[in-house]
């Protein structure tokens, strides 16, 4: 079991990695992991593991949805992990996957799992309805 020092400053990693998302300073959110930053999709099967495939990812998700952001944030604290369910909320105002923007907004409720060693971040499990997501900004095709 995790002491509660290490607990706090856990979820104060977590926290300041949503936000620093949410602004957009990417070298912030790079550094909540432990050197060598990891995101594993689980709907689509995409993995994004270091600095440069994560970066890309950053950059290809903010395209596509500038203003993406989370609401109704809860967080749970295990040995290893710290699992954070939440709505993901943004706009289809920028390019995505090659299709141009519909200007349609999404809002999915996501589970991600973080997990550590220490007070860093290893890796980031994201899970979510992409389906739903797709939908909802008016791009079924994708799922043809």
């Amino acid at each position: 079991m995790i002491d509660e020092a290490l607990r706090a400053r856990r979820l104060e990693i977590v926290e300041e990695h949503f936000r620093t998302e949410v602004t957009q300073e990417f070298d912030l959110t790079l550094a909540t992991f432990n050197g060598h930053p990891r995101y594993e999709i689980m709907p689509t099967g995409q993995v994004f593991d270091g600095d440069d495939a994560v970066m890309g990812y950053y950059r290809t998700t903010r395209t596509a949805f500038p203003d993406q952001r989370h609401d109704n944030v809860r967080f749970h604290v295990a040995d290893d992990a710290v699992i954070a369910e939440f709505d993901l909320l943004g706009t289809n105002d920028g390019e995505f996957y090659g299709l141009p923007p519909t200007g349609k907004a999404f809002r999915v409720p996501v589970i991600a799992v973080f997990f550590f060693e220490g007070d860093r971040i290893t890796n980031e499990r994201v899970y979510f309805d992409a389906a739903s997501l797709l939908g909802q900004i008016g791009r079924d095709e994708v799922l043809q």
